[in-house]
């Protein structure tokens, strides 16, 4: 499968990574570092099995549900993966490492081999094998959302499984727990804890804390009307309301839910009600609407509506950087978050480009690391790879033997 390309430049992060590596190999002792891991003192974020790198090891998981066909491609080598086919597969997500391709009778797990462990004043990358996971039982509308220690699933009826990641990481499902009760939209691991919404009938939705048995433990102050999206942030668990959002944070042990409002009266189709954003960063996107995106700040806790074109895809890598909006045009537009100024424009990249996502054509999407963006272009076979801080440059264009339809990014 041939990959036209440019030379491309080393990511910024590498030269911090690497010197974020090497501060955290000198808290080893000496002769245990990766190269010697049969040392008797485990090296500190040694990983069995997996090779340790100085920049992010970055892999795109690619699915197209015409055919079922699956591949995963290697962003740094450039070479493209053969994995096993997914037929019914219409949705795929990822929690940084795991691929999950859901489909109408369950969900299959792909481990990608690629990702990264934050110890919050530096990082580690990882690179290992791709294997597959197996099978989750769960159609249409089940979530699937991860911490270093806990996968949770969470069905449409409402019901949740806790997973040990572990389990997933030595490549099996293990036995999941089932948490009592039923919730409200997606349960979410955060700070060794589980966020999750409950209702009481018709009343809003308000937060609890639990335990990862399922025991609550706290029940900060709180109320979401029409819950809808959701995200990790270095802020905080960020949940989507009517009018808003929920911030719930957790701060030496003590947890609070506070309102992020529009500040205005939004019409229910203008809402956000996905979050889209490079993971660690404090700033999300959302389609508002048809011809607007929201970029909600969650440090300064403040919306944005930023006009654009029709929307089809939008992102961000946060502050500093542009907006991202694949518009129906087929071209890129690049926007300024603060002014709402458009500050670039590619040629029109995608000569096939739905107007909103379906059951049948999935939209395409934009995945956005710390250097790079990527674009899939289902009806071209191919993926772009954007460097945003170059006026929307393509550094480089991958060719596919399928319709990548599906794509989420690991490693990052």
């Amino acid at each position: 499968m041939p990959v036209r390309s440019r030379t491309r430049p080393l990511a910024p992060a590498l030269l911090s990574a690497a010197l974020l590596t090497a501060g955290c190999a000198g808290q080893q002792d000496a002769g245990s570092g990766p190269e010697n891991p049969s040392s008797s003192a485990t090296p500190h974020g040694y990983v069995e099995g997996a090779a340790e790198a100085a920049e992010q090891q970055s892999r795109l998981l690619l699915g197209d549900p015409g055919t079922g066909d699956t591949r995963v491609l290697d962003l740094i080598t450039g070479k493209v993966h053969d994995t096993a086919r997914r037929a019914g597969a219409t949705e795929l997500t990822t929690d940084g490492r795991f691929g999950y391709f859901h489909g109408a009778d369950g969900t299959h797990v792909l481990d990608s081999g690629a990702w990264m462990v934050d110890h919050g004043d530096h990082v580690h990358y990882y690179r290992a094998k791709i294997q597959e996971v197996g099978e989750l039982p769960g159609g249409p509308g089940t979530s699937i959302r991860s911490d270093a220690g806990a996968t949770v699933v969470t069905a449409a009826d409402g019901k949740a499984d806790v997973h040990s990641r572990a389990d997933l990481e030595k490549g099996t499902l293990g036995t999941p727990a089932r948490l009592p009760g039923t919730y409200a939209g997606p349960v979410v691991p955060y700070a060794e804890h589980l966020i999750a919404l409950t209702r009481d009938g018709d009343a809003p939705a308000k937060v609890a804390v639990l335990d990862r048995s399922g025991k609550r433990v706290a029940a900060p102050e709180s109320e979401c009307e029409d819950p809808r999206g959701d995200a990790v942030t270095r802020r905080g668990v960020v949940l989507g309301c009517a009018d808003g959002a929920l911030l719930v944070r957790e701060d030496d042990g003590t947890f609070t839910a506070k309102k992020i409002a529009y500040g205005e009266d939004v019409p229910k189709k203008e809402r956000a009600a996905r979050f889209r954003h490079r993971p660690d960063s404090s700033t999300l996107t959302a389609a508002a609407g048809g011809n607007a995106v929201w970029v909600l700040d969650v440090t300064k806790r403040a919306w944005t509506r930023v006009e654009t074109g029709p929307v089809v895809a939008a992102n961000t890598a946060g502050e500093g950087s542009p907006l991202l909006v694949l518009e129906t045009d087929g071209a890129l537009h690049g926007y300024d978050m603060s002014t709402g100024k458009e500050t670039a424009v590619t040629e029109p990249l995608l000569t096939d480009v739905p107007e909103a996502a379906t059951g049948e054509a999935p939209a395409p999407v934009i995945e956005v690391d710390r250097s790079r963006a990527y674009l899939n272009d289902p009806a071209g076979r191919r993926v772009y790879e954007i460097d945003y801080n170059d006026a929307l440059r393509v550094a480089r264009t991958f060719d596919l033997d399928v319709r990548p339809s599906l794509m989420v990014e690991t490693g990052r």
